[in-house]
């Protein structure tokens, strides 16, 4: 069996019924943001948890034990050196007792619905890439967060995917995407990809109540695209100018799968002279912060 240690704090907030938040770690570590920048998104994102009024709930693999909330002394090594960790690999971590596994957006769902947890926040989320007619390259993102009874909080699918066919396959999957004080579904680092959000929320507890009910009715989980504040936001032209670039050399280079994500980020990164990192960081405190505000509402209905 499968072992999971759930922090004393977030075990304590989930008998309670208290808001919780869970976080992925994957963008905390070395295949997330470069340091110093990924230390201070840890601290800025749990901070933002907290002061919203919730509890904090980092999920990881670690040596080759599922965890949910972590310490300080956990906190330096997620910062390091880390092995990605999707849905698929949580055995493969465990059985082969991985020393720091990073979860994805896909772990960590499935992490919160085992430990009880129904709101998640991240950066942005995996989706559709360009070509996946031929390839069949679709993020596990996608199926997690329609099978989950989960809230995933983003700022929309990263820039460089094919957003329009993203928006398809979540509808497809039936999965409810929900504009946050927002028509139209952001885009990562851009408020905006252009195309309008099914649903507007303009509320925490608007959304909560979504969440009960999707909850209730289908066991499933649900989208809330948040766009980047707009003070640190890049515009749609500035990421594409990097975007095709880089894309470009992964398919020259061969690069697939879950390679494509860190490859194609970084030469974003390289193209936008580092511009993205603010962007990055404003997010997903952002992001952090909503879904505290969503948490407590929905603890608030019981």
């Amino acid at each position: 069996m499968v072992d999971m240690i759930i922090s004393e704090r977030v075990r304590d907030a989930i008998e309670d019924g208290r808001p919780v938040v869970a976080l992925e770690s994957t963008i905390f570590s070395n295949l997330g943001l470069p340091s110093p920048a990924n230390e201070e998104a840890l601290t800025r994102t749990l901070a933002a948890v907290r002061d919203g009024g919730a509890e904090p709930a980092v999920t990881a693999i670690m040596d080759g034990t599922v965890r949910v909330g972590l310490d300080d002394r956990d906190h330096e090594r997620i910062l390091g050196e880390a092995s990605k960790t999707a849905e698929r690999d949580i055995p493969a971590a465990t059985s082969q007792v991985w020393s720091v596994g990073a979860t994805t957006v896909s772990a960590s769902l499935a992490i919160c619905a085992r430990a009880g947890i129904s709101v998640f926040a991240t950066g942005g989320i995996g989706g559709v890439h360009h070509g996946a007619s031929e390839t069949g390259d679709v993020s596990a993102d996608l199926g997690a967060i329609a099978r989950h009874p989960v809230l995933t909080v983003a700022a929309g699918a990263k820039a460089f995917l094919d957003i329009s066919r993203t928006l398809e396959h979540l509808e497809t999957l039936s999965v409810p995407v929900i504009g946050y004080r927002t028509d139209e579904f952001p885009m990562f680092y851009a408020r905006s990809s252009g195309l309008p959000v099914p649903l507007r929320l303009d509320t925490p507890g608007d959304v909560a109540r979504l969440l009960r009910d999707r909850i209730t009715w289908a066991a499933g989980g649900a989208l809330l695209a948040v766009p980047v504040p707009e003070a640190n936001a890049l515009s749609s032209d500035e990421i594409q100018t990097g975007m095709s670039d880089a894309l470009d050399a992964a398919k020259r280079l061969g690069i697939r799968g879950a390679a494509v994500t860190p490859f194609v980020l970084g030469e974003i990164s390289k193209a936008l002279d580092g511009n993205n990192i603010p962007a990055n960081l404003a997010l997903s405190e952002n992001n952090a912060r909503v879904a505290a505000q969503v948490a407590v509402a929905f603890a608030e209905l019981g």
